[in-house]
């Protein structure tokens, strides 16, 4: 239904369009409002549109066309703005709307939607005339669409009635081939048949010919294999028998060596005791002794004193290590904390070994620098120097404890010298044959 008030241009507003808007109107309404809208101000939209307000026009129908089609149906001021730009933009189209007299030469469509937008006296007419005209356009070229697909499906159907008839005949002459080829190829199956049999009889012949042939293989191959199992008897045996004599021979010499050593052993003690027994002094005099000569003159024990090495000099240091096999175990924290013991134990360590590598280097002594790792957090991360070997005593176990062990772990008669000023460390170390020497000696020496 539609109210209409009736009267000039502009009192069309009254007028209610009472069915949906046709949709080619609805996509030039739409259209409309899209060209307008770049002409507003983000003020003069509404509310709901002004997030579309930099799209351009193309992207903003296609994103905002809903939007926008209800705010030009709901905001009379938003209709009124749209529709003074597309009077500014259609002077002519909206002047003929304005007297009531739309060009016939327009299109409908464009006509309705600019009526929707301007709402002039009998816009509401308009819009569905338009709506109309496009269904009827819509009818008229489905119509024709349905009359070009029947006539295409017409000329598809002779062409492939045509099509049939050729492929009917071209079947018809290849099944008369077809039968001729069957005939011939079932007389070749007839003479294949009995070339067949002929061969059956051939096979079964052959066959009696293997069968001998394989029963006399097989004799042979279990006469062979009862030849090899006894070979292979044989020459167990034989391997037996060696392997028993090499033992034999091993044995023999074995005892033989042992007799040998218990001999030898026998002999020496019997010596040891024998120069136990008779308590020999030792040989005073040697034969270069008997040769008259003049000697040199004697040192005198004052001489000697001079000579010799106080406790603190580090010389002594360099004669003990210059002992073969010279084994130096160095108490690490307690000669750093004499030396340097402002420094943090990081550096502490890293000074010190750095300064063994070079002492190690220098006498060719094996050198074995210990720390206290009891309290350690975490395993220290340290990459040995050349020539030094580096240990942390285990949880429980302090280092002057991993010296002792140290020391005993060697044999007796190596030189064994251990650098720590810790009394205990050097009464221990010395009951067992190690060498104790101060860390100011060795810190003296490193320096």
């Amino acid at each position: 239904m539609v109210e209409s008030t009736g009267g000039g241009p502009g009192d069309g507003a009254a007028e209610v369009l009472d069915r949906p808007l046709p949709d080619g109107v609805r996509r030039r309404v739409v259209q409309i409002v899209s060209d307008g809208f770049g002409g507003l101000t983000v003020g003069e939209l509404p509310a709901q549109l002004r997030q579309y307000a930099r799209f351009a026009p193309n992207r903003r129908a296609k994103f905002a066309g809903n939007a926008m089609a209800a705010a030009l149906e709901t905001d009379p001021l938003f209709r009124q703005r749209i529709g003074e730009k597309f009077r500014e933009a259609q002077p002519e189209l909206s002047g003929a709307l304005d007297s009531g007299s739309p060009p016939p030469a327009a299109d409908p469509l464009d006509v309705a939607a600019a009526a929707y937008v301007l709402r002039p006296t009998g816009w509401v007419k308009l819009v569905t005339a338009a709506g109309e005209e496009a269904q009827r356009a819509d009818a008229e070229r489905a119509d024709e669409e349905s009359r070009a697909e029947l006539e295409r499906l017409r000329t598809d159907l002779d062409r492939a009635r045509e099509h049939t008839r050729a492929e009917t005949e071209r079947l018809r002459t290849e099944l008369d081939a077809a039968k001729k080829e069957a005939d011939s190829l079932h007389r070749k199956l007839r003479a294949a048949l009995s070339d067949v049999k002929r061969g059956e009889a051939a096979l079964r012949k052959m066959h009696g010919e293997v069968e001998a042939v394989r029963a006399e293989t097989h004799a042979q191959v279990s006469a062979a294999e009862s030849e090899s199992r006894r070979l292979k008897a044989r020459l167990g045996e034989a391997e037996a028998t060696l392997e028993a004599t090499r033992r034999a021979a091993r044995e023999g010499r074995s005892v033989e060596d042992m007799r040998v050593r218990l001999l030898l052993d026998t002999v020496l003690d019997a010596a040891q005791g024998l120069r136990r027994e008779l308590a020999l002094p030792p040989v005073s005099v040697r034969p270069a002794e008997t040769v008259d000569a003049v000697e040199p003159g004697r040192m005198t024990p004052k001489d000697i004193a001079a000579r010799a090495l106080s406790e603190n000099d580090p010389a002594i240091l360099d004669q003990l290590l210059a002992l073969p096999q010279a084994h130096l175990v160095v108490d690490g924290y307690n000669v750093t904390k004499t030396g340097y013991p402002q420094m943090p134990l990081e550096k502490q360590r890293l000074r010190l070994l750095g300064q063994l590598s070079q002492l190690a280097a220098q006498t060719g002594a094996e050198v074995t620098c210990v720390f206290d790792g009891a309290e350690l957090a975490a395993p220290v991360l340290l990459a040995p120097p050349r020539g030094v070997r580096v240990l942390f005593s285990k949880p429980g176990v302090t280092a002057d404890e991993l010296i002792r062990q140290l020391v005993r772990a060697e044999p007796p008669g190596r030189p064994v010298i251990v650098a720590s000023t810790d009394r205990e460390v050097a009464d221990g170390i010395a009951k067992v044959g190690a060498r104790p020497v101060a860390s100011a000696v060795l810190l003296k020496r490193l320096s």
